[in-house]
């Protein structure tokens, strides 16, 4: 459990406030807080930072105003949410690529009790729904984000998908953070890894979304599409702070291994 002094810096690092209760009205608010205040973002990944899965990833996000990816952001969610009095249990997931599901555990989400029912819960996949999705019907769930399903797969997992595409598939199986080490590994040294391929930040906001990659910086505010590439270090580092709340003292240097696996924000 989190201290007490470490919920409320959280809480205030995403503008949420303290729930009277662990309901699903508080858990609504705290995950769309935590969606619009908290980058999904790989700059460690060519920072040489260590990638962290444990409560120490709390001070990342709520002390440096940093965010991560879904190894961290969705654990950092969690720790937040056991400590508010939710029961919380993690899932693994693989991800649709081009018509392809990837290896086990290359996702990790959360299921979420509340209001006597289960929820999926996910702040770090990129294109995600602003709310919880039910885990128990297969009808179409409207969510600021898109139309979004959870539908069960033969395997026994369940697709989510948004706007009849499927995004990641995950499962209801006994799991903990260490179990995702092996898989961070590879994240951390592959050359097919997409965490290497790619530089990337990007955030919703209540009507659009702004992404940065390398240098090029695309904003949508409602069917509102900028795009153009940033010059230089002194205005891509301004972008980061501008946009994400991010401050570098030094920055991301990306892989030289040409980019295979493309991610989609947008």
């Amino acid at each position: 459990m989190l201290a007490d002094t470490t919920v409320d810096a959280y809480l205030e690092r995403i503008a949420a406030r303290r729930p009277a209760a662990a309901d699903l009205e508080s858990l609504r608010h705290l995950q769309a807080r935590h969606l619009l205040s908290v980058p999904f973002e790989n700059l460690g990944y060519h920072l040489g930072e260590e990638i962290l899965m444990d409560e120490r990833v709390v001070d990342k996000i709520v002390t440096q105003s940093r965010g991560g990816g879904c190894y961290e952001v969705n654990p950092a969610l969690m720790f937040l949410l056991r400590s508010l009095g939710y029961e919380v249990s993690v899932l693994p997931g693989r991800v649709w690529i081009r018509g392809r599901l990837t290896a086990p555990l290359c996702h990790l989400a959360l299921r979420v009790r509340a209001d006597d029912r289960d929820w999926l819960v996910d702040v770090g996949f990129g294109r995600n729904s602003r709310y919880p999705l039910a885990l128990d019907t297969e009808e179409e769930q409207q969510d600021p984000h898109g139309r979004f399903r959870v539908v069960r797969a033969d395997d026994g997992g369940f697709d989510v998908g948004l706007d009849g595409t499927p995004q990641y598939r995950v499962y209801r199986v006994p799991c903990e953070i260490d179990d995702f080490g092996p898989t961070l590994w590879w994240y951390r040294t592959a050359p097919e890894s997409p965490f290497l391929q790619n530089l990337f930040c990007s955030l919703p906001t209540e009507n659009g979304r702004v992404t940065l990659k390398e240098d090029q910086f695309v904003r949508v505010v409602g069917t509102e599409r900028e795009s153009r590439r940033l010059t230089g270090e002194d205005e891509i580092r301004e972008a980061y702070d501008k946009w994400f709340g991010i401050r570098l003292e030094h920055m991301p240097v990306k892989s030289s291994r040409a980019t295979t696996v493309p991610m989609s924000f947008d």
